[in-house]
């Protein structure tokens, strides 16, 4: 067979087949369009969070008479874990269901591209939406409670990452796995439970027995347990148990949102 039979036709005969993207490109497109969908409301996500932690750094340092430097320093080193899992596990789901509403969700699984990649951008622009909470809680905390913070940066950047990730995963497998509607109502019954339920921004030994024994194996104490580690290192060590355990949940996030991205319906 000679160049000539190899060669595509430029007229009267089929188009030559364009060459194939790389995953570099891939990714790219998608971060960008993603970007273009969530991109505008970064500044009223931030402002929803900032106005959060002053919430619980405030008003719950109000419900609690004569607040003493262990209670100040649990609310406003809580306050960034608050704020990561609310992003991950209320912000995520209801932003999934939207976009499964509208069809944008069904248009992206129809791409031409592989899942992986799709779910790889939308977590990244969600890091990107959710880590800028740790700042803002911990400056609403320092204009509340001026504490002297004893910062751990790698330890304070790997639970930030982690918990925001494993957050983001949990909540994203909600999302595709249920209806919109029923995803929706379970991230709120979530952020309840995160609130008011967890011992993030109180001690563990405050619940009952078997509900502390409950939360060593849930992904929401470890979370607050490695961020305030971060903050106030002196006082508080990590633990890689609390690792192990966010980094299960977040490979059992992953898992499951990916299985139901390459389902065929």
């Amino acid at each position: 067979m000679t160049d000539t039979a190899l060669a595509p036709r430029t007229s009267g005969g089929p188009a030559a087949i364009p060459p194939r993207a790389g995953t570099g490109t891939i990714l790219g497109t998608l971060l960008r369009w993603t970007l273009a969908q969530t991109g505008p409301m970064l500044p009223l996500i931030i402002v929803v969070q900032a106005l959060l932690a002053a919430g619980i750094i405030i008003g719950f340092g109000l419900l609690i008479p004569d607040v003493d430097g262990g209670e100040a320093a649990f609310l406003s080193t809580g306050a960034p874990t608050v704020l990561l899992l609310t992003v991950g596990l209320v912000v995520v789901p209801q932003g999934v269901a939207q976009a499964k509403a509208n069809g944008t969700f069904t248009y992206q699984r129809a791409l031409p591209v592989p899942r992986a990649l799709v779910l790889l951008a939308d977590l990244l622009v969600w890091l990107l939406v959710a880590l800028p909470g740790v700042a803002v809680a911990v400056i609403v905390a320092q204009l509340r409670f001026d504490l002297d913070l004893a910062i751990d940066w790698p330890v304070l950047v790997l639970a930030s990452v982690l918990t925001a990730l494993t957050a983001t995963a949990v909540g994203y497998g909600i999302a595709v796995v249920l209806p919109p509607m029923l995803a929706q109502v379970i991230s709120q019954v979530l952020v309840f439970f995160v609130l008011l339920f967890s011992p993030i921004t109180f001690p563990a030994d405050r619940l009952p027995g078997w509900f502390q024994d409950v939360h060593a194996w849930l992904p929401v104490q470890p979370a607050g347990d490695l961020v305030r580690a971060g903050l106030l290192s002196e006082s508080y060590d990590a633990s890689g148990r609390d690792v192990l355990v966010l980094g299960v949940w977040c490979v059992l996030g992953l898992t499951v949102t990916l299985r139901a991205l390459v389902k065929r319906d």
